[in-house]
């Protein structure tokens, strides 16, 4: 278990990411990852009040809703560390100070659940104030409905800009960051963003962190016939770079009797300014791919490091 920087929250390595539950896997496939999940020590669940609005017919909410009632069948809401987002939902855009106030009743009653231990930013709202916003938070924190904020898809200055602006104004701060990051989207996020991050004592909580499943090692030279509903995204790093990364990982997932995404993960925790990367599963098969943790030697970061 791992403490996320700048708060007190105890969490497992690997944070369940929750984007496909109520889509790719349904109510009873995503009860049994976060079942295995939770028996084999996870604690750290991601979702947004958005997950997932892009489905026909659905509207958002629907992946905190199976979360709550899977807490809830367990009884064991005390035991997990719940994060949730805010700003990015059809019916709930934005950073106004209502806006928070609903969507955070809301995303509590989906989840059935009193408090929330992470809330996002989901993304930047420059129509607002960070007087309004960051106030908005200081409330929910004060009733106790919100333990920490945190900020997903800023750009390092405006990050800078917020944490200076709580400093300055006795408010609640951000925490933490949610951006993409893995061994095949590097770039975004490495130099001004991560320099942010380590400046102000932060980690990322990177997202995609098997790269929609490409660095699972299931796409290769000439296979196209994956049985995954993310086919077409992991799809889209098919490149002979990225291939080569993935012959790189083979030899180092055998070395440690590992899958190629527990590899993938590790070289992500093994980066200074993460904490705990998040990655999702449809079955059970593909939880107990991304839950185990290896520690890499410094030869197998730098390696995976030179060729990405």
């Amino acid at each position: 278990m791992i403490t996320i920087p700048e708060t007190d929250l105890v969490v497992h390595p690997l944070c369940l990411g929750s984007n496909i539950f109520g889509s790719n896997a349904d109510e009873a496939q995503s009860h049994a990852v976060m079942n295995a999940y939770f028996d084999q020590g996870g604690n750290f669940i991601d979702t947004a009040d958005m997950y997932n609005q892009w489905v026909d017919g659905h509207v958002g909410g629907e992946s905190e809703t199976i979360i709550g009632s899977w807490m809830a069948s367990r009884g064991n809401r005390e035991s997990m560390v719940i994060a949730t987002k805010v700003s990015k939902m059809d019916r709930r855009p934005g950073l106004s100070a209502k806006n928070i106030f609903a969507a955070c009743e809301e995303s509590l009653d989906r989840l059935q659940s009193d408090y929330i231990d992470l809330y996002y930013s989901h993304e930047d709202d420059l129509n607002v104030s960070l007087e309004e916003t960051l106030g908005a938070y200081a409330q929910l924190i004060a009733q106790g409905k919100v333990r920490y904020i945190a900020a997903s898809n800023f750009t390092p200055a405006r990050l800078r800009e917020s944490i200076k602006f709580s400093e300055d104004n006795n408010l609640p701060a951000y925490v933490a960051v949610q951006d993409l990051y893995n061994l095949v989207n590097r770039t975004e996020y490495e130099g001004e963003m991560s320099q942010a991050v380590a400046e102000l004592g932060l980690s990322n909580i990177p997202f995609y962190g098997i790269a929609r499943g490409f660095l699972s090692g299931k796409y290769r030279p000439g296979v196209t016939d994956v049985d995954s509903l993310r086919a077409q995204g992991a799809l889209e790093h098919a490149t002979d770079k990225n291939f080569a990364i993935l012959a790189a990982m083979d030899g180092i997932a055998k070395a440690h009797n590992a899958s190629l995404s527990a590899i993938a993960l590790a070289w992500l925790r093994a980066q200074p300014t993460v904490s705990a990367p998040i990655a999702s599963a449809r079955t059970v098969a593909q939880l107990n791919e991304i839950i185990q943790v290896v520690d890499l030697t410094n030869e197998e970061v730098d390696l995976l490091t030179t060729i990405s």
